[in-house]
């Protein structure tokens, strides 16, 4: 096939944009461009965007908006905005950026090079958003691999069903669809054959993958992705607290392959406030999963997702979520102020806070976590851990003595950064380390023997 140029990809968002960004560098490169790391040079610019918080969104018209100028210098230059952004916006997306090609929307990713087609022949200022039922399905492409890459996301389901009252997902990626699981297993094969060791399956709720489709459930594909050869690590995101079975968590204790770290997101420790996102579970049925999980699977480390400042939020909803933290003793978390979403219905509630009260909130939380963090991690020191080597650090420990070798890095299970000295460990290699260090974001430790 004739090289028709170089095309750049610019990921912006979520776990999920990186998977679709590679399959749209799939279609690209069986379209005839090839992959380049540098924008200068680019004869293709595409910007997978998210919209998922207001900042996100922001930085996607930026980054676009910088090809306005190179675009009266080189005519023939492609820009595209694709993902939930352009989804969003349309037509409208044009307002801002009259100089972009194509708005690509997120089922739409299939027809891109029918659109790049019509370019070609003349046609300007294409835009598609039309919905499908289908999910578009491709395999893997090693030109979009990053060579020493180990781990990667595998998309299992696509939309929501859940509509939470703060959230653009419904309305950008459509209702809740999963993927054929034979076609799941099919794809992390051809990940293991090129060298994967670790996937993490990807959904905006996947303990409902299959009920919708009647395909098999959640805990079934778990099963049936550990027997791939090869596969050393598999974990997954985004769990639903509402749709958290017992099923699932007995599926986490007995299948090794599964890593010990769930990802629930909570929002909010108070049921008034979660009653208004429409999260469908109370702050008692979220601690009752807690504690069925922490029964089954003692050694299971658990993050979350908080946003403070929800429309109506009282001091008191916001100690609830405070007491909450206490009790459940997170790893990590991530949380952020709520900001409005144009789209979203709590863009339109009454009694919004001002960015003062959200912003201290906010620190109030973060540094309470900051304790629980550090407590977990000083737990590890004296233990063992099994690490998946991903590299060499890009920046060493200070104090590091080791002058003679490598200062590597990987993950544990509970999906803590861990450093040690070694010149024997390589990319993809399971080892086992003793941590003698703790600190706010990392371990340090030795080969365990060494």
């Amino acid at each position: 096939m004739r090289i028709k140029g170089k095309a750049y990809i610019n990921t912006i968002g979520c776990q999920m944009n990186v998977y679709d960004s590679e399959k749209l560098a799939g279609i690209l490169n069986a379209y005839g461009y090839e992959k380049t790391k540098d924008v200068d040079t680019a004869d293709l610019v595409l910007c997978n965007t998210c919209s998922i918080r207001h900042k996100a969104e922001e930085k996607a018209f930026s980054f676009l908006g910088r090809f306005a100028r190179e675009k009266k210098r080189r005519p023939g230059l492609i820009t595209i905005m694709a993902g939930c952004v352009a989804q969003q916006e349309g037509e409208k997306a044009f307002g801002r950026l009259p100089h972009l090609d194509i708005v690509l929307g997120t089922q739409a990713f299939a027809r891109l090079g029918t659109h790049l087609d019509a370019l070609a022949a003349g046609k300007r200022r294409i835009v598609d958003t039309a919905e499908s039922d289908v999910i578009f399905e491709a395999m893997p492409d090693e030109t979009a691999f990053d060579e020493t890459a180990i781990s990667k996301f595998v998309t299992i389901m696509q939309g929501c069903e859940n509509f939470c009252t703060y959230c653009v997902v419904p309305y950008t990626r459509g209702r809740e669809r999963s993927r054929n699981h034979a076609a799941i297993v099919e794809e992390i094969t051809r990940l293991s054959e090129s060298g994967i060791k670790e996937v993490t399956l990807l959904g905006q709720n996947v303990n409902s993958y299959g009920v919708k489709d009647g395909d098999i459930s959640f805990p079934e594909l778990l099963e049936k992705v550990s027997r791939v050869e090869g596969i050393q690590r598999i974990r997954f995101a985004t769990s639903h607290p509402k749709d958290l079975s017992q099923e699932l968590i007995e599926a986490m204790r007995d299948i090794d392959k599964v890593c010990n770290h769930l990802h629930l997101p909570v929002q909010s420790g108070a049921n008034a406030v979660l009653k208004k996102m429409n999260r469908g579970y109370t702050r008692e049925t979220y601690l009752a999963r807690i504690a069925d999980l922490k029964a089954a699977c003692p050694d299971m480390a658990l993050s979350t997702d908080i946003i403070v400042g929800f429309p109506s939020e009282t001091q008191a909803d916001f100690q609830d979520t405070m007491d909450l933290l206490r009790t459940v003793e997170f790893d990590s978390i991530f949380a952020f102020a709520y900001s409005d979403r144009s789209s979203a219905p709590a863009a339109k509630f009454p009694n919004q806070l001002p960015e003062a009260v959200k912003m201290a909130r906010l620190n109030q939380l973060l540094t309470l976590q900051e304790t629980y963090t550090e407590k977990k991690n000083q737990a590890l020191i004296g233990r063992d851990v099994k690490v998946l080597v991903e590299g060499e650090s890009a920046k060493q420990r200070e104090g590091f003595d080791h002058t003679d070798m490598k200062q590597m890095f990987g993950r544990s299970e509970t999906n803590k950064i861990v450093h040690f000295p070694s010149n024997q460990a390589v990319i993809g290699d399971l080892v086992t380390i003793r941590i003698e260090n703790a600190y706010p974001h990392s371990l340090w430790g030795q080969v365990s023997g060494s």
